[in-house]
């Protein structure tokens, strides 16, 4: 199987194959990081390695396929973006977590397509093109809570989480990169020898993204049960280890 002469990369021209794969293999580490950043920077499953070999995944696939043209000038590639398209469905469909009465992931799985059809305009010679489309999705991610929380009806909610440890700044941490505003967070500590302890967070939000953070926080680990309502006394929580959100999104 011979190499092609040469390789077409978008806004460069036919250029050496290798210097071409380099380029596509360059653009990949780094926009796929970039999506991997976000997303594991609001603590989501698929994080900086998995967006990273996703993207690297569907560029090799893509950029394959274009080369084995040379060999097989009546294949066609796009059969290649197809099984993708269907295969990335399987991988996505491992982070969508069901629990009772909420699902979680969506989002996180749904950005998992997405890298993969970058990875795809990537192997295709479309660099510039990825990096746009790259931006786009990082723009989605980052400002449409920020947005949706600025025009919709927010009213004060308070969330009591029972834990055994200290998570404190961990859940501060959770709600600053998720842009609530926090108008009083401590803890009161139950039992020092277990180090149970509740967590006492008043937050001004609306319910559909409180209720997205709170399918993530009842994930963690040490977490034992929630108990939340908001400032008219009218109870929203779940006094066990779950939420009773339904949402779709898992909150960007």
């Amino acid at each position: 199987m011979a190499m092609p002469a040469t390789m077409n990369i978008e806004f460069i021209g036919n250029i050496n194959p290798y210097v071409g794969m380099g380029i596509k293999i360059v653009t990949s580490l780094i926009l796929g990081g970039l999506i991997g950043y976000d997303r594991e920077t609001k603590m989501k499953t698929a994080g900086i390695k998995t967006n990273i070999m996703i993207c690297l995944g569907a560029t090799l696939f893509t950029a394959s396929s274009f080369l084995n043209l040379s060999d097989h000038p009546n294949s066609d590639p796009n059969r290649i973006a197809a099984q993708i398209v269907s295969g990335i469905g399987f991988l996505g469909a491992g982070t969508i977590f069901h629990g009772k009465g909420f699902i979680s992931g969506l989002t996180t799985a749904a950005t998992m397509w997405v890298v993969a059809a970058i990875g795809v305009a990537i192997g295709s010679g479309y660099p510039i093109t990825a990096t746009i489309f790259t931006i786009t999705v990082l723009v989605v991610l980052s400002a449409i809570s920020p947005i949706y929380n600025l025009f919709g009806r927010q009213k004060d909610f308070h969330m009591e989480v029972l834990a055994s440890g200290d998570l404190l700044d961990s859940v501060r941490e959770m709600l600053l990169k998720e842009h609530f505003y926090i108008r009083e967070i401590y803890e009161e500590m139950l039992d020092p020898i277990t180090s149970l302890r509740i967590i006492h967070v008043v937050v001004r939000s609306q319910s559909k993204p409180l209720g997205s953070f709170i399918n993530n926080l009842v994930r963690l680990r040490n977490v034992r049960r929630v108990h939340f309502y908001d400032h008219d006394g009218e109870f929203k929580g779940n006094p066990y280890k779950g939420s009773p959100f339904g949402s779709g999104d898992d909150s960007a």
